[in-house]
């Protein structure tokens, strides 16, 4: 008689990968990984070198059917990174997306002022603001959101970062006027995707509606917001607004007809699409 073969971390990270790989996850190899990471306690790196605990293959064997169910990766566990943070998600609030570091890392790159005022609309998980509150500990860094269910995760992410959370509707033509005129930049990753877009099932089951779709052709929120940008900021003030990858060229002609930007330029993310505008605010 054959002895059974031993448990092993690798046999289970691949017993991991086909299940999820037959669901239709689309990196069903590196969720497998990051799964038996969070469930040991370790890093992705030295998975190599952990020994599964007594409990480990009946709670892996439970993450794992729950993510062939397309429950998204970072629901399961609880966190999300994001530029130099790492974030607290869940279900209610938008899953921050690496490409979205490409708008942070044009927005880390300006010349700002060494104490600067920055305004994140749209603010969500607290993304943006907790990521450029990092980077910039001397700014006044101002996150807004109308959702309290994504407040509730950004206030756990902004703990001990001075970021200062404000629940409030973006479009709204009086937002923050306490601050016109005063603002260095402004970033936002607002609702843009269209009301007919085809979306992956972690998308439409598990991220808030409220938190992706800008209406029937996605601008609902860009159009108000361009406008709210340009009463926040200061002259030479710097814009970053991401959009859907079909409405570049509108979100483009959004801020142009307002009149009150200069360098309005269209931006790519590192895989090639277009990701977001930006924006200087005329004087």
């Amino acid at each position: 008689m054959t002895a059974d073969r031993p448990v092993t971390m690798r046999r289970l990270i691949d017993t991991a990968t086909q299940t999820l790989a037959a669901a239709g996850v689309g990196s069903p190899r590196v969720d497998a990984e990051l799964l038996a990471a969070h469930v040991a306690g370790t890093d992705r790196g030295r998975l190599a070198f952990t020994e599964p605990a007594p409990d480990f293959a009946e709670r892996y064997a439970e993450l794992t059917a729950a993510r062939a169910t397309r429950v998204p990766l970072q629901h399961l566990t609880g966190s999300a990174p994001f530029g130099p943070v790492s974030l607290a998600v869940g279900p209610g609030v938008f899953i921050p997306r690496p490409e979205t570091e490409s708008l942070l890392d044009w927005a880390l790159s300006q010349p700002l002022p060494p104490a600067p005022v920055i305004v994140d609309l749209c603010t969500g998980s607290g993304a943006l603001a907790v990521a450029l509150a990092t980077q910039l500990p001397a700014a006044r860094v101002v996150g807004v959101d109308d959702s309290e269910d994504a407040l509730a995760y950004a206030r756990r992410n902004a703990a001990g970062t001075g970021v200062q959370l404000v629940r409030a509707d973006v479009t709204s033509p009086g937002v923050l006027s306490h601050l016109d005129g005063m603002v260095d930049l402004v970033v936002a990753n607002p609702p843009y995707i269209p009301l007919d877009a085809e979306l992956a099932a972690e998308v439409a089951q598990h991220d808030p509606a409220h938190a992706l779709f800008g209406g029937r052709d996605g601008m609902a929120v860009i159009d108000p917001l361009a406008v709210v940008a340009a009463r926040l900021l200061r002259a030479g003030g710097w814009c970053a607004v991401e959009h859907d990858d079909t409405t570049s060229a509108r979100t483009v002609d959004v801020f142009v007809r307002t009149g009150r930007f200069d360098q309005v330029s269209a931006r790519h993310d590192l895989s090639g699409r277009p990701r977001f505008v930006t924006a200087v605010r005329a004087g």
